[in-house]
């Protein structure tokens, strides 16, 4: 808004007050927008709210319960300035809008509720009615914070995504409850996609909950009474093979082994043992009760004899489940959890909600516990695609990742030498099996140097020379970067004397798991001076052999695993911008900035690359992919990664990968010399999971042993063998797709992993589907998560057809099919009106191809635009990249390629690009052989071929 106009704003606004008889000083117009007084703010209530136009479709709502607006400086935000957008306002008789033309925001100066509208005036948001706000003082550390919550209304048929990757198997978010605290492999963003055409970025850094936040019960409460007639579960402790030998019975009230200290029964053996717990329970209330599980080792839990839940996962590392039942007023329930522990330190918690209160019901609610204000931007789009580009309009645009990243990476937990590292690299080049990066996981320093960064010579007596010979065979070297440091070590010693290290860790003098323990500690990645500390440690120890790329584990960050979150907070505070409280979710932002920044000041042309176990909103501006985490080499386990894969990238976050076959094994794998049934189930479990892993954004295999080479998981005659060298050769392959889509990716904020609501939103039955998704525009991926499976039933989205990857068969959209799913194959279609293009099988990105074979899916108009840049360097930003664009006609049945726009240094002048036609009536395969219909050399110039093959 220029001057002028500024001067008309607050001409108008005082017109306003004299009809509205509101006092000027109950209204304050801002550069932005404006701040109101609340005259009826609720208890607990907002006494100030600012309301900003930020950019056309993106409003901020700021509230405080004192008199001053905070002026702390975003860490989700970029410091780049966004354009000034045109807005005006308008208040009359109890209300205030603020408008950009797109949307409007209308506070009510009475209440301070705020409702959001598209340009038509319909109602896209309103913030709940009553006391949609909440701001209560906290005690937090010694800074004075509060506790904030924010309602929205929700209507019955909305859908929500997004909030990072929790890992609970659930896709759509209505009506159920988020924990968004960091961990091992649960992910916590607070961003939120909505069918209702709409997100919210939730600037917090605090623990945050979505949904419910009612302190949640221990069973005891239901009430309930054990087998006894006593009051509580009846637990009965006994040994897991023989569960005659009770070592202990009694009532209890809570399963709460959540957290170390565990406290189990001394009598309980938990590595040889087995805890079960017993009652029966009438619900006061009939409605829809909630469950909430924590657990490692094997969890069972039967209501009324009917099977919910059957978990497990590696005992240090618990995860989340979540499941809800219907119950009836006064109706006898049954309830029976079985826990086998498999060693001393697992974990296992129950809680429950009743049905929620009328005041909760059909509400989307945030709650965070430490805050200086609810701070919250609204985010319309007409489509996902839109909601996200407004997510990275504020959060910072995802980089374009260096080409290789997009190959196949290969890693293992760990490699122990330079010679198991190099035979490895070897190998796959041997073999022909396409490889572009290879992991070198922790611990190639000496036992006790953590955070030396240094390599262990009798181990590693070559590094540069290792990596300078991976660079010869066009293999990239990933590295592991803990921010984790031994007491003692030069290293510690430098950060400790600049007060870059949190403190409490070593205070307590807590002994890590690595031979006779060692005490250590984090640095504090929110300290500017450290960050720039840590980068120069890499860049001296690492970056100057020329390590690629930097995987930065334990990201939560997690200096001592499985503490309470209060005993977390107190090991990573103070920060050096506050109190852990406030800024406890956001370490893993810090930490990649770290490292992202350093390298691009040391090295500003070449592409950065970090692999971090956590996220946070504004992660993708880094050049920071996120991996699931530590999880479990399950079917059950794989079946949850789709969602969260899903989710995490309608987050905002394009790149995503997991653990290919699952990190941590169940004993019946992790054996010299597994046999038998379990071998066979090992190598399903692989193969399944490559198949997944193929068409993810980022495709890599990681875990402990069984070792996850394909050549150690079969031998070349095995159908797992042959499907994972199919898979490697088909995503090397689809490289020209690939790199387009993330072109695409940096150019128009797209999206590679796409839950099906973005594509085809109005048809309503893929709001709920979680386990399908669209890689690219073109292709439906539909992985197979069951064990012996030959089939799966999956559907075709409505509103085209689809064509079958594998034999160019054509099927109509809008029903369920059940999909041929042989062992070495999984599902994959191909929306009618597609263009993709793809090439020779590579050993790696860096080849050079003679020709390109676009497949042309007919039925439908159809268009690509094929991108390519250097690959490696930043030219893209300025600029520096080229796109050609492709197009094919139904109506004259008529593929055109048009003129090249754009050049980028070393681009080749021409192309050979093989046509291959896919008809109704002509069905064809996209077959790793090459094949072509007809033949054209394209010099950047136009061309038109028709289907018949003539120009």
């Amino acid at each position: 808004m220029n001057a002028l106009g500024k001067l008309w704003a607050v001409l108008l606004a005082g017109c306003f007050f004299a009809i509205s008889c509101t006092s000027e000083e109950n209204f304050t117009l801002t550069d932005d927008g404006f701040v109101i007084r609340p005259s009826q703010s609720p208890e607990n209530g907002a006494s100030l709210i600012r309301l900003s136009a930020v950019a056309p479709a993106i409003i901020r709502v700021t509230a405080v319960a004192g008199n001053e607006l905070p002026g702390t400086p975003s860490l989700m935000r970029t410091r780049d300035s966004l354009p000034n957008v045109q807005w005006t306002h308008e208040i009359g008789g109890t209300e205030a809008t603020l408008s950009t033309g797109v949307i409007s925001a209308t506070i009510s100066l009475v209440t301070g509720e705020v409702v959001f509208r598209d340009s038509n005036g319909s109602i896209i948001l309103k913030e709940k009615e009553g006391n949609g706000k909440n701001i209560t003082p906290a005690s937090v550390e010694e800074k004075g914070l509060y506790t904030v919550s924010q309602a929205f209304e929700s209507p019955v048929d909305e859908a929500i995504y997004g909030l990072g990757q929790p890992q609970t198997g659930i896709f759509n978010y209505k009506n159920k409850d988020v924990d968004l605290t960091q961990y091992n492999s649960v992910v916590a963003v607070p961003f939120l996609l909505s069918s209702a055409r709409y997100g919210l970025l939730w600037d917090n850094y605090s623990v945050t909950t979505f949904g419910d936040n009612r302190p949640k019960r221990q069973l005891g409460d239901l009430p309930i009474k054990g087998s006894n007639g006593s009051s509580g579960l009846t637990a009965t402790y006994s040994d897991r093979w023989d569960s005659t030998r009770v070592y202990l019975t009694r009532q209890e009230q809570a399963i709460d082994y959540a957290f170390l200290p565990l406290h189990t029964p001394a009598e309980f053996p938990m590595s040889n043992g087995k805890a079960t717990w017993e009652g029966d329970f009438q619900p006061d209330t009939t409605g829809e009760y909630k469950f909430y599980v924590t657990a490692s080792g094997y969890l069972r839990c039967w209501l009324n004899g009917q099977l919910v839940l059957d978990r497990w996962r590696e005992g240090w590392n618990p995860g989340p489940s979540f499941f809800t039942r219907h119950l009836d007023q006064h109706t006898n329930y049954s309830i029976r959890i079985e826990w086998i522990p498999e060693s001393d330190q697992a974990f296992a918690s129950v809680r429950w909600l009743p049905p929620v209160p009328s005041n909760l019901r059909n509400t989307t609610l945030l709650t965070s516990e430490a805050a200086e204000a609810i701070d919250y931007y609204f985010v319309y789009g007409e489509t996902a695609d839109d909601i996200i580009s407004g997510y990275r309009l504020l959060t910072g645009k995802a980089t374009l990742l260096p080409k290789w990243a997009y190959g196949f990476w290969q890693s293992r937990e760990r490699y122990k030498t330079q010679s198991e590292l190099e035979a490895t690299a070897a190998e796959f080049r041997k073999r022909k099996i396409g490889l572009d990066n290879i992991v070198l996981d922790w611990s190639y320093w000496k036992e006790d140097q953590w955070g030396s960064f240094e390599f262990d010579e009798d181990r590693f007596p070559d590094p540069a020379g290792m990596v300078a010979d991976l660079h010869r065979q066009h293999i990239q070297i990933m590295i592991s970067a803990w921010p984790k440091f031994y007491e003692g070590i030069e290293s510690y010693q430098r950060f400790d004397s600049n007060n870059w290290l949190y403190k409490q860790n070593i205070l307590d003098r807590q002994r890590d798991w690595i031979g006779k323990g060692y005490v250590s500690t984090f640095y504090d990645a929110f300290n500017a001076d450290a960050r720039k500390g840590f980068w120069n440690l890499l860049h001296t120890k690492l970056y100057n052999i020329g390590i690629d790329a930097w995987w930065l584990d334990a990201t939560e960050p997690d200096i001592f695993s499985n503490a309470t979150i209060e005993k977390r907070k107190q090991l990573m505070h103070p920060t050096a911008l506050g109190p852990a409280s406030q800024y406890f979710n956001a370490y893993a932002l810090q930490s990649a900035k770290a490292v992202y920044e350093g390298q691009r000041e040391t090295d500003p042309d070449k592409r950065v690359f970090i692999l971090t176990r956590s996220a946070y909103a504004g992660m993708q501006r880094y050049a920071a992919a996120t991996w699931s985490g530590d999880i479990a080499a399950r079917f059950d386990e794989m079946e949850r990664q789709i969602p969260a894969g899903i989710n995490f990238s309608l987050s905002g976050m394009p790149y995503w990968t997991s653990d290919i076959g699952g990190f941590f094994v169940e004993d019946k794998y992790d054996r010299p010399d597994p046999r038998g049934e379990a071998l066979e189930e090992w190598r399903e479990l692989n193969t399944r999971w490559y198949q997944f892993g193929a068409f993810s954004p980022l495709f890599r295999s990681h875990g402990q042993y069984p070792f996850r080479e394909i050549y150690h998981i079969a031998p070349e005659h095995h159908p797992a063998y042959k499907s994972m060298l199919f898979y490697n050769r088909l995503r090397y392959r689809l490289m020209p797709y690939i790199y387009s889509v993330a072109g695409k990716v940096y150019h128009q904020d797209y999206t590679l992993m796409r839950g099906l609501m973005m594509d085809f939103a109005s048809d309503r039955t893929v709001w709920n589907i979680g386990d399908q998704y669209m890689f690219g525009p073109s292709l439906l991926v539909s992985p197979v998560y069951t064990p012996k499976a030959t089939e799966r039933c999956m559907y075709l989205p409505a509103g085209q057809g689809w064509y079958d990857l594998y034999t160019g068969r054509f099927i109509e959209g809008g029903q369920y099919i059940t999909a041929a799913a042989p062992y070495e194959r999984m599902p994959l279609y191909v929306k009618e009106g597609s263009i993709i293009p793809a090439t020779a099988a590579l050993q790696h990105t860096g080849e050079r191809p003679d020709h390109t074979t676009l497949y042309v899916y007919t039925g439908k108009d159809a268009s690509f635009n094929i991108y390519e840049d250097q690959g490696l360097n930043y030219g893209y930003e300025n600029g520096e990249y080229a796109l050609i664009p492709v197009s094919y006609n139904e109506a004259s049945q008529t593929l055109t390629l048009g003129k090249r726009e754009g050049s980028y240094e070393g681009m080749s002048p021409n192309h050979v690009f093989r046509i291959v036609w896919i008809t109704k009536d002509k069905p064809v395969a996209l077959d790793i052989k090459d094949q072509n219909d007809t033949a054209i050399l394209y010099n950047g110039n136009g061309q038109t071929i028709r289907l018949n093959g003539k120009p």
